[in-house]
């Protein structure tokens, strides 16, 4: 049985494998390249092959998607904390990419073997044309930016603001047809209907939102509680305090995901508005 530990970055990935003893470190970049590249790798190992990597927010996850379709691997997705206990208890004293990523293999070999659930494939598919569509919709408000201060002089050509207009026309055709796809998507498989129904129940949440927030929420596992999705969402508060005379008002982390924040504001605008059990914004 080959032991395999991947400490996650943003743009990096380490792995070290274990047999007996450490082996040396190997970087890849975060990418589906990268992915590739580490798979090759692992399938040259023979036997059976482990693999244990941290729940690092949403950097791990398409990682940990393509390592649970490859052949003769398993995977395992711990907690950031576990982690961190464990090298404490093997008396770590510095921490670097490679002794975490070697802690994760000595973890994989010595704690009990839990394999991560990869979600199902709609889910997947679902998640994919969510993401599309909020990097559309991004791509839409900066051009529709570009188009006020275009039109705000009276130096800029028509062919300027024409073909500005039509790239505004396109973008919105394209979210309109992925917001369809997703539509269907979730008409063809009953469990993603029976959440999407639920959660259009809600006020403030239409269909636009309900697809944005499914396309997040339906990956995470299900045993989460109620702390650790607002965690997940960056919607904690972080506190600010030093001595007697610091004392900054508290406000939101933002460490985590993006997409679910960005899912979750007009939402959360409309619901202070119509729902009574809800404060007002001041």
């Amino acid at each position: 049985m080959n032991y395999v530990g991947i400490d996650v970055s943003q743009k990096e990935l380490v792995v070290v494998n274990t047999q007996g003893k450490v082996g040396p470190a190997k970087s890849f970049e975060n990418t589906t390249t990268g992915h590739q590249e580490i798979i090759r790798l692992l399938a040259k190992l023979k036997g059976e092959t482990q693999i244990c990597l941290e729940a690092t927010g949403v950097y791990h996850f398409d990682l940990a998607v393509a390592l649970s379709r490859a052949n003769d691997l398993e995977v395992m997705v711990i907690n950031p904390k576990a982690a961190h206990n464990f090298a404490q208890a093997l008396m770590k004293r510095s921490k670097t990419d490679t002794i975490d990523a070697a802690t994760l293999a000595a973890y994989c070999e010595r704690m009990p073997f839990e394999a991560w659930q990869r979600p199902a494939d709609e889910v997947i598919a679902l998640r994919a044309m969510g993401r599309r569509i909020a990097a559309l919709n991004k791509l839409k408000t900066q051009t529709k930016n570009q188009r006020h201060a275009l039109k705000a002089t009276l130096d800029t050509p028509d062919i300027v603001i024409e073909q500005t207009e039509e790239l505004v026309n396109v973008l919105e055709k394209q979210v309109q047809a992925h917001r369809d796809s997703a539509l269907e998507l979730i008409r063809q498989h009953e469990s993603l209907l029976c959440a999407f129904t639920l959660i259009i129940g809600i006020k403030g949440i239409a269909e636009a939102s309900a697809i944005q927030l499914l396309a997040e929420l339906l990956v995470l596992p299900q045993d989460m509680s109620a702390k650790q999705w607002v965690a997940y969402a960056g919607l904690d508060p972080r506190h600010y305090e030093s001595g007697s005379s610091v004392a900054k008002k508290p406000r939101i982390s933002k460490a985590g995901n993006k997409y679910l924040r960005q899912a979750l504001y007009m939402p959360a605008l409309v619901a202070t508005r119509y729902e009574p059990k809800l404060p007002p914004l001041n």
